[in-house]
């Protein structure tokens, strides 16, 4: 199936915001990104002021909108003294964030959040806004975490489950390009997954790691092939928890890159991230690039 989406240098960069700190850190992250792409930085603010007009009173709502916007504004200041040279437009919108961000997003354009906003938990974990994103997002997301006081390692990360994934090998490459780092391919599978699918290959364990590194051979030498000037590190590792593995890995990387598995939301409603991608978004410790699996691969059995 031919990509739908346009390559890191060539795709403009949204970000959304809310007042909090973590979305000020990732705009200014975003807008970083947006620097290395050429690219203009698009800032959403969503009231979801048609929401609420029947349950708060004009007054508030034009309070709201007041607020909205002098945050706009501030956040354009703050990325403008930082990238002097950067084009930076605002939205505020009067919908709700998970749609105003994705109708911002449109069919190209990579959305940035910040790992939790107003409502969240602990600094730790991903605010039900940016799962929801991430969840339902048909453009690349990228979740900003793991970037205060945090030093460049020149290294970015791509998960590679199978062949198939040699799309996110690819937008990876592109990303450590524009980063002029490295490339690290990390394939992470799980022994006892593979011998619940293959019962009768228990005692074959050399056969099953053999297929695995065999996946793992044929994407990054395509990968090296494409982009003969980078630097591209490979690794396979065996795990009882794929998600574990690549936390720890992202303790090295600026960022790291994967393909989105959604499955059936409660009560078959919508979708919701895997249980393995789910994981990595509320504990990695760098930027996380998550990109839409689509067609017969949208969804996820693990």
């Amino acid at each position: 199936m031919e990509s739908t989406f346009r390559t890191p240098d060539t795709s403009s960069v949204v970000v959304g915001v809310d007042g909090s700190d973590p979305a000020r850190t990732a705009a200014l992250w975003a807008a970083g990104e947006a620097v290395r792409r050429n690219r203009p930085l698009h800032i959403v603010y969503a009231a979801d002021t048609d929401g609420r007009a029947l349950y708060v009173s004009v007054e508030t709502i034009e309070r709201v909108r007041a607020n909205g916007r002098e945050l706009l504004d501030d956040t354009a200041d703050a990325v403008q003294a930082e990238y002097p040279e950067l084009r930076v437009t605002t939205e505020f919108s009067r919908t709700d964030a998970v749609s105003s961000l994705h109708r911002a997003g449109a069919l190209h354009n990579t959305v940035v959040v910040g790992n939790r906003g107003y409502g969240g938990f602990e600094s730790l974990m991903l605010g039900s806004v940016g799962l929801d994103v991430a969840a339902s997002a048909m453009t690349p997301v990228i979740v900003v975490r793991g970037v205060d006081g945090a030093e460049e390692t020149g290294t970015v990360l791509v998960a590679v489950r199978d062949e198939n994934d040699l799309l996110y090998a690819r937008y990876a490459a592109y990303e450590a390009e524009l980063r002029k780092g490295s490339l690290r391919i990390l394939h992470v599978w799980n022994m006892m997954e593979s011998v619940g699918q293959v019962v009768s290959m228990l005692d074959d364990v050399d056969e099953i790691a053999g297929a695995h590194a065999e996946v793992l051979r044929s994407v990054s030498e395509t990968v090296r092939d494409e982009f003969p000037d980078l630097e591209v590190r490979s690794d396979a590792e065996k795990s009882i928890t794929v998600a574990g593995v690549l936390v720890e890995a992202s303790r090295q990387a600026d960022l790291l890159v994967m393909g989105g598995r959604r499955v059936p939301g409660s009560l078959g409603i919508g979708r919701s991230l895997g249980r393995a991608t789910h994981s990595v978004l509320h504990h990695a410790h760098c930027p996380v690039l998550l990109i839409p699996r689509m067609g017969s691969d949208f969804g996820s059995r693990s």
